[in-house]
Formats: structure tokens, C-alpha cells, sequence
């Protein structure tokens, strides 16, 4: 069980590593990330960008999608890409997350 605070400690350090420009190594052919994992529900990830709760996510846009987050480490074209948000487990190119964070 992933509790607040190993969350957040585990945040600072992705937070650190995207700041810095760190290519974080991730497992080859790393597993999908669940809809149902605790980290993902708490983060209210889903694979459809397009079936975000947007009572619980006002700000979220339909724009916004992993494909285009910072924290998307697939190719452009990947369907699925790892995230260090979630361990390095892929996530959906079209899915999204609470993390969001533009790519610039």
C-alpha cells in the first residue's frame, strides 16, 4: 500500500529528475498500468482522456493526454509509454492523470 507520504517523497524525486533533464531508465516491455491501481485512483488515471471525472478534475481539458505530458517517456507515435509517475508502468498515449503536465 502506497501511503502519502512514500507518494509524495517519491514525487520530489521524478520532480527533481524531469527538472534536471534525467532520462529516469525504465524496464524493458513494463507492464500496463491498471485503472484500478490505488496510485492511478488516487491520481484519477484513465486510459480515455475523454472519460475523466469532470466533476472531481474541472481543470482537465480533452487536449490533454499522455502523448503530450512531460512525464510521457514513449515515442510520439507509441500507443503505450512508460511513466515515472507510476513506476515506469505504461500508460495509454490518450489516457491522463492528475499529474499532468504540459510538454513544451
Amino acid at each position: 500500500m502506497t501511503t502519502r507520504r512514500t507518494f509524495l517523497k517519491g514525487m520530489s524525486g521524478v520532480a527533481t529528475a524531469a527538472l534536471a533533464g534525467v532520462q529516469i531508465p525504465v524496464r524493458a516491455q513494463a507492464a500496463k498500468l491498471d485503472e484500478a491501481d490505488p496510485q492511478a485512483v488516487s491520481l484519477g488515471y484513465k486510459h480515455d482522456t475523454t472519460k475523466v471525472d469532470k466533476a472531481k478534475f474541472p481543470k482537465h481539458e480533452a487536449s490533454q493526454k499522455c502523448s503530450n505530458c512531460q512525464l510521457f517517456q514513449g515515442k510520439a507515435n507509441d500507443a503505450w509509454g512508460p511513466c515515472p509517475i507510476f513506476g515506469g508502468k505504461q500508460v495509454a498515449a490518450n489516457g491522463w492523470c492528475s499529474a499532468y503536465v504540459k510538454k513544451t
